[in-house]
């Protein structure tokens, strides 16, 4: 709920569930990542829905616990602590509701290797780079993007990004 609710003060750029799943498993807790999206995904749209009807903490309660909610009753005590102490500091704007359709950029990483052989190649010496672009999607999650390229691919690439960054100077 926390790191929601960061997520939604644009404090942290997502919610990493991967990591995330893997502390609340060290914690004895048997939950896979797909379920834990689920879940992050449904407080998001909870609390950034609270936010913009601007709901107090009994008004949320009071909402979860009408419609035959079925929410565990330490859920909601955990939802109404963590909204009680930082929901009032989520600001949606009508801007930020028009970005939250496109991810956001957190890291960039490369590396360059050499393929040296192959089943059916002895001798291949052949110079790639390996990209993997980490990015949180409009609902926080972190996930990574990798790809490959041959050095040709790179230098377009590069060269790509410095028209952008030449372009941007001029803003």
């Amino acid at each position: 709920c926390e790191q929601i609710i960061q997520h939604l003060n644009h404090k942290i750029p997502g919610i990493n569930t991967a990591e995330l799943c893997q502390r609340i498993q060290t914690s004895g807790v048997d939950i896979n990542i797909g379920d834990l999206a689920k879940i992050a995904n449904t407080l998001s749209f909870l609390f950034s829905t609270a936010a913009r009807n601007n709901l107090s903490t009994e008004e949320l309660v009071t909402t979860l616990g009408s419609g035959g909610s079925t929410l565990p009753k330490h859920a909601v005590q955990v939802i109404r602590h963590v909204w009680n102490e930082q929901g009032k500091a989520i600001a949606v704007s009508e801007d930020e509701r028009n970005m939250a359709t496109v991810g956001q950029f957190v890291d960039m990483k490369w590396k360059l290797g050499v393929a040296m052989s192959s089943d059916t190649c002895r001798s291949l010496k052949y110079p790639y780079v390996t990209v993997t672009l980490t990015v949180a999607d409009p609902s926080g999650q972190i996930t990574d993007k990798s790809f490959e390229m041959t050095v040709p691919q790179f230098k377009n690439f590069f060269r790509q990004f410095k028209e952008m960054a030449s372009v941007l100077e001029t803003v």
